[in-house]
């Protein structure tokens, strides 16, 4: 039988200290949150694993270092209010609300927001709430948000995130036309976005959030 604790050790020692993650706050929430959880049960054996993990709702946990890098360079403070769009079975949504005041996680079916709000209870988490909408249009409902968070890949950032960013606030993604993509923070300060790449990564695409097929003759 696995020892998760052991491994979640290992995980933050092997995979998320040595890609330089400094941040002792975020090291003691991936200590301290229990990944395995959020694995699916046939995929259990790989939850401290140094690879994406596809879940059953088409969604992907991302690989540790990864997460742990994009959660680090999005500068989450204990004020912060932080959306985690596409956020499947709520393992970033639980890191996220180590460090953040309010998580909002955002999934597009009753199911996938039960099942996540279910895990999250699971994990003792009670800063954080998934709420059901489309991923592309956000939640500007909940929002401002000082960061929003998107764990998986995408073609491009949407125009409505930005819109739901308050000022100063950080959207961080993975940009991605191809095999690779680049880990990007966007920055909002009034009107003006800025852009800042951080590192090259590759995941699986966000479902819709594909690159549109171009046609050549």
């Amino acid at each position: 039988m696995t020892d998760f604790s052991v491994a979640r050790d290992a995980m933050v020692e092997s995979q998320i200290r040595t890609s330089d993650v400094t941040d002792l706050g975020l090291l003691a929430a991936f200590r301290t949150t229990p990944r395995e959880i959020f694995v699916p049960t046939a995929r259990k054996a790989l939850s401290y694993s140094d690879r994406h993990i596809e879940t059953d709702e088409a969604r992907t946990m991302l690989a540790p270092r990864d997460l742990a890098k994009m959660i680090q360079a999005a500068d989450v403070k204990t004020s912060d209010v932080v959306l985690d769009i596409g956020c499947g079975r709520g393992y970033s949504t639980a890191i996220l609300a180590q460090l953040a005041e309010t998580v909002v996680g955002l999934e597009i079916s009753e199911r996938a927001v039960a099942l996540a709000t279910e895990l999250l209870v699971d994990a003792d988490v009670s800063n954080a709430a998934v709420v059901q909408g489309d991923l592309k249009s956000g939640a500007a409902e909940h929002g401002p948000f000082n960061v929003i968070f998107v764990g998986a890949a995408v073609s491009a950032a949407h125009k409505q995130w930005f819109s739901q960013m308050a000022n100063g606030g950080r959207l961080v993604c993975i940009t991605q036309n191809g095999p690779m993509g680049r880990v990007s923070v966007f920055t909002k300060s009034g009107d003006t976005i800025g852009e800042r790449v951080v590192f090259d990564a590759s995941a699986p695409y966000l479902p819709g959030f594909e690159p549109k097929a171009e046609f050549v003759f």
